[in-house]
């Protein structure tokens, strides 16, 4: 049976909402990024409940072969997390089977080929049973990504659209008219894992993504410390948080403490 977009608990209007309740608190929102199955598989479903505890969002990262927008952090947990057997098809099957749900919406981010590969005609209505409520395929261009977000529409499942520094005013608009969940603004260009020291070019960006956006706007790549979240507090609903919490995993630190630090808690 097909879920209705407005009435699914877990569609992609539940990314939102959860980051405009956190943006509502003072706060911006924490999207917290851990690749699946990394730094251990049979860790994983501990992880994402101690992360999804802590979060706003989280976004899960399905390891791929060439990651190119991601920094060499992220690209070593994928090629380790794939060394270990993870795949699409067994993030799906881990997070169906977990039980209670995570407490934060799910996002998966994955390169097209591993979602090509598992079938566009069944992956909906698989990500919709997994308990996920919206993509970001950074290698998806806009023009090509309508069938596929077609099909993730029919199950209450969103997509997520990328924007960055140097996206012309005119595609900026068509973007964020098209973004589900909120509008996931790079920072940079490049790859993820760099520290940004966040100059005011980037805080005037910002500010015209999110005057351009009707969802809310999230800034990542970089962000690892309380001072960044403090500077982008009054231009962004939210953050996104990957290569340092990817970095705390494998240290087997504990992520909730680090997100509360973000927080300032």
């Amino acid at each position: 049976m097909t879920s209705s977009v407005a009435t699914h608990p877990r569609s992609h209007q539940a990314i939102g909402a959860a980051i405009q309740a956190a943006k509502a608190r003072g706060e911006p929102a924490i999207v917290a990024f851990m690749t699946a199955g990394f730094p251990s598989p049979a860790h994983f479903q501990d992880d994402l409940r101690q992360v999804a505890e802590a979060a706003d969002v989280v976004e899960i990262g399905v390891p791929f072969t060439d990651p190119m927008a991601d920094g060499m952090t992220i690209q070593r947990a994928s090629h380790v997390a794939l060394s270990q057997g993870v795949s699409l098809a067994w993030i799906l099957e881990q997070l169906t089977s977990m039980a209670p749900r995570p407490k934060a919406p799910l996002l998966l981010m994955s390169y097209l080929n591993p979602l090509l590969a598992f079938g566009l005609d069944r992956l909906p209505a698989a990500a919709r049973d997994a308990g996920v409520s919206g993509f970001i395929v950074p290698d998806l261009p806009f023009e090509e990504c309508a069938d596929m977000k077609a099909a993730l529409s029919a199950e209450g499942v969103g997509l997520v659209q990328m924007v960055s520094p140097v996206t012309p005013d005119d595609r900026l608009a068509t973007l964020c008219a098209a973004g589900q969940g909120f509008i996931y603004a790079v920072t940079m260009t490049g790859t993820t894992g760099k520290s940004v020291a966040v100059p005011e070019e980037v805080i005037a960006y910002l500010d015209r993504v999110t005057a351009c956006s009707t969802i809310p706007v999230c800034a990542g790549f970089g962000i690892r410390d309380r001072q960044q979240v403090l500077r982008l507090k009054d231009h962004v609903a939210g953050v996104v948080v990957g290569s340092a919490l990817v970095e705390v995993l494998e240290r087997r630190e504990d992520p909730a403490a680090f997100i509360n630090r973000l927080r300032g808690a």
